[in-house]
């Protein structure tokens, strides 16, 4: 016997805000995933020595490589500010009848996100 399935329309996540939302912030993973690929690549380069390193530098230094770097940048910080903000749902915290506040938990991942953020443009911009 044959099941009736209701077909789903390929771009049903226009239809609503929460949906497009859900799935730019799964598409964020896409240039996490190309910029770690890069990474691993530029370690490679750096094993086979100085003129190969050199040159894949070059090759980030281009316009279209820093573009990329840049959305990149701006799908990680939009991906961690979403995790952020769902964590509270997902972590309960309770101290016998007292639930932990939502802000209390978000602040506790942000905090120490800035903070290590902080500290990186500080060793950067004295190294």
């Amino acid at each position: 016997m044959r099941r009736f399935e209701r077909p789903v329309p390929t771009l049903w996540w226009l239809k609503r805000r929460a949906y497009f939302l859900f799935i730019l912030r799964e598409l964020t993973a896409v240039f996490i995933a190309v910029y770690l690929i890069l990474f691993l690549i530029l370690l490679y380069q750096l094993s086979l020595g100085r003129q190969a390193y050199e040159t894949y530098l070059g090759f980030l230094a281009t316009p279209g490589m820093i573009v990329f770097h840049v959305v990149a940048l701006v799908a990680a910080l939009y991906h961690t500010v979403t995790w952020f903000g769902l964590l509270p749902n997902i972590i309960v915290v309770r101290f016998g009848e007292y639930r932990v506040p939502s802000k209390l938990i978000a602040g506790a991942n942000y905090v120490p996100w800035i903070a290590v953020s902080a500290l990186i443009v500080l060793i950067l911009t004295r190294g």
